[in-house]
């Protein structure tokens, strides 16, 4: 497992060079640039000029590739011309608040959608498991936005149960206790919202498998011996639907940490998928390559999760 393992990251390399190529040409392509916000009624278009000239906008594209790329290779993205800071540290700092929102959400769900799974296969054709399927299907037809803003106005606005923007309120010192369960009380609304719109795949996949894991041979042999149901739900039907959800896993925590643009916009939270949006907003070129890089490595990176935690969870699974 470990040469094939070996074998997929040195791939990524040549997949990555592409991706790269390929997003620093479009990215080019956009119209205007930084520099283009700057302008007003009293800007000197020869300062300008030479802004453009001394950032290299001017030069062939293959030149400013290759001088991106090879610092990139060294950790230097280069510097917001938004944030006027070095697009390295922009990213750590988003990327921190968007890995904590990522982790709780992902808490949430599984808390979710495992025991609603579990329900709606165990009680097939039930009204709890059709209002568990109705339950899914709304959850995946409502457009992310739509539901953050109906939670904002909700149990932000009206209920006044959570903040509706930031990651932390004014005034509270780092470090302190209170300072943390703050941090945790705005992560909380756009968490519960990330999850439900994120448990109709796990849901009806656990439903599915553990339907027809109720007519394997091992089951009725099981049923045969007078087992109670209750155990056989719990050591053998349960444990091998699980299997599957293993193989999500790699994507869901890869898919959360590249944040989610119409969530973070929403509800204010700064993480990745914010300063996305904003970088686009403001052609802010170096933060847009280097974060779209990023999704891109997260991209195949869980796809080699979910293999290995597959082989993981099942011996009978091999990676190639």
């Amino acid at each position: 497992m470990w040469k094939t393992i070996v074998r997929r990251v040195l791939l990524m390399i040549p997949q990555l060079f592409v991706l790269s190529l390929f997003i620093f040409i479009l990215a080019k392509q956009m119209p205007g640039d930084p520099f283009t916000g700057l302008i007003t009624p009293e800007t000197d278009p020869a300062r300008l000029e030479e802004l453009r000239i001394k950032a290299g906008f001017y030069d062939p594209w293959y030149v400013q590739y290759y001088h991106w790329i090879t610092n990139a290779f060294q950790g230097d993205f280069g510097q917001s011309y938004t944030y006027k800071i070095a697009v390295s540290t922009l990213i750590g700092e988003r990327g921190l608040n968007t890995f904590w929102l990522s982790l709780l959400s992902a808490i949430f769900v599984y808390l979710i959608a495992i025991p609603l799974g579990v329900l709606a296969g165990r009680y097939q054709e039930s009204f709890l498991d059709k209002s568990i399927t109705l339950y899914s299907f709304i959850s995946y037809a409502i457009p992310t936005f739509v539901l953050s803003l109906i939670f904002v106005y909700i149990f932000g606005y009206k209920l006044m149960w959570f903040p509706t923007s930031g990651t932390v309120d004014v005034g509270l010192e780092p470090g302190t206790m209170a300072y943390y369960w703050n941090k945790i009380y705005h992560l909380i609304l756009p968490a519960i919202t990330y999850a439900i719109l994120g448990t109709t795949a796990i849901i009806q996949y656990l439903r599915s498998e553990i339907i027809d894991a109720k007519t394997q041979d091992y089951v009725k042999t099981a049923r045969s011996k007078g087992i109670p149901m209750r155990k056989i739900y719990t050591r053998h039907i349960f444990r091998n639907s699980l299997l599957p959800i293993a193989a999500f896993l790699g994507f869901t925590i890869t898919g959360l940490l590249g944040g989610s643009i119409f969530i973070e916009t929403i509800f204010g939270f700064p993480g990745m998928g914010q300063l996305f949006i904003n970088s686009i907003m403001s052609r802010d070129y170096s933060v847009i390559t280097a974060l779209v890089m990023l999704y891109g490595f997260l991209t195949l990176l869980g796809s080699l999760l979910s293999d290995i935690i597959m082989s993981i969870v099942d011996p009978r699974i091999r990676i190639d």
